[in-house]
């Protein structure tokens, strides 16, 4: 059997530092999971479960670990766990006597040719070794649990070490984790599309039964009463995810009869001062902005050939510098001239003209800052007291190109 020091020669450890996963920035570390590992049944404790977690995220899917086998520092594991006291290495062995004995994954796979779910029991590591005189930990991850880790094309969920860095109970890391399945979902299909409003919503407001959720978190045969079920696993979770996550979450019973059938979830996320960093690696953010700005870009096309644009200029709102002001552009073709073409379809395009002679004069120079809100808010106003003067006179909307006065 190869020993450790076999493995690799870690003789300096500054030497290996490339090769060995690093916690110091672990605001930016991410764990990559596919979702039927996400919704598998985590049969361990909370420190397993939390190392476990740890050593996913030092797997890079664009350069996997060799034998499986992925490399971490000792000091910066007791760092993650936050302990500094001299019990912290007879706790560590313990911790992982723990996840070796102990620990499996129970995943439940749909066979969709059958409508049935098809069982398999995984155990997540198949050799941890470390030794006294040096900081290095090897974690090898055994081929069963390999492809739920990298091959990760589709059905997969992202989310930050950072959160279930802070996060102190076992049900708490593993509805966090669903939490995050349904979350990413939501932000994906608002990007993509393919699915229905009604859909999308759903995923920011996931439903899931008693009977499920006990599943999920391992409870079916402990908090027997609905009562302690909520107090202890449920209200206990969604504390400490509010706490110490990105999200926010609320949740709402579901009676069936007398008891409770299911809960519903309602998940927002935080704004964070950080959060631009979490977005640059998140593909999803990277193609919706990506999406707003080639957006931007042809509606500030479609206004410089817009009419409204020329007589925006010869009524003094706009000026020739405004026409290299992208966002001034892109607001007034998506949210200003929409609104002129509903003036001159009711009053004509000297309507329009009457309009903008009549805001020209009433404009005041603090205006200028902002004259795509400005022009918007002209128009919302003044709409529905042409659309009434048509209800109220009749033979008034038969008039076309006459202009009318602002009342």
């Amino acid at each position: 059997m190869n020993s450790i020091s076999k493995k690799y020669p870690y003789n300096n450890y500054q030497d290996n530092e490339r090769t060995v996963c690093s916690l110091k920035k672990i605001e930016k570390r991410k764990i990559v999971e596919h979702n039927d590992l996400i919704t598998s049944v985590a049969k361990m404790d909370k420190t397993p479960l939390k190392i476990f977690e740890l050593a996913v995220s030092c797997i890079d899917t664009e350069n996997l670990p060799k034998d499986n086998t992925i490399y971490l520092s000792k000091a910066e594991l007791f760092t993650f766990f936050k302990v500094d006291d001299s019990n912290k290495h007879s706790r560590f062995k313990e911790a992982i006597m723990t996840l070796h004995q102990q620990s499996v994954f129970e995943i439940r796979e749909m066979n969709v040719h059958k409508n049935k779910f098809e069982y398999r029991v995984i155990s997540p590591l198949e050799e941890t070794t470390w030794n006294d005189y040096n900081d290095i930990i090897s974690m090898t991850f055994t081929k069963s649990i390999m492809p739920y880790l990298i091959e990760l094309k589709k059905n997969f969920t992202q989310y930050a070490l950072s959160d279930i860095m802070e996060l102190n109970s076992k049900h708490s890391i593993i509805l966090y984790k669903w939490l995050s399945m349904q979350y990413n979902q939501y932000e994906h299909y608002s990007v993509k599309g393919g699915r229905r409003s009604e859909q999308v919503e759903a995923y920011r407001n996931p439903s899931i039964t008693v009977k499920e959720l006990r599943i999920l978190t391992d409870t079916v045969h402990s908090y027997e009463y609905f009562r302690d079920f909520n107090n202890y696993v449920l209200k206990k979770s969604i504390k400490e995810i509010n706490a110490h996550t990105s999200f926010n979450v609320s949740y709402e019973k579901v009676k069936k009869g007398r008891s409770i059938d299911s809960i519903v979830f309602h998940i927002t996320k935080k704004r964070r001062a950080d959060d631009n960093s979490y977005k640059l690696d998140d593909r999803a953010y990277q193609e919706d902005k990506a999406r707003k700005a080639e957006t931007e870009d042809m509606l500030t096309v479609q206004a410089l050939k817009s009419p409204y644009t020329k007589l925006l200029m010869e009524h003094f709102l706009l000026s020739y510098l405004d026409l290299t002001d992208t966002k001034i552009l892109s607001g007034l073709q998506a949210h200003v001239y929409p609104l002129y073409d509903e003036l001159k379809d009711l009053r004509g395009l000297n309507g329009v003209k009457d309009h903008l002679s009549y805001v020209r004069a009433k404009q005041e120079a603090y205006s200028k800052r902002n004259i795509a809100k400005y022009l918007k808010k002209a128009i919302e106003q003044y709409l529905p007291t042409v659309k009434l003067q048509d209800l109220e006179q009749p033979e008034r909307a038969s008039v076309r190109g006459k202009g009318a006065s602002h009342e």
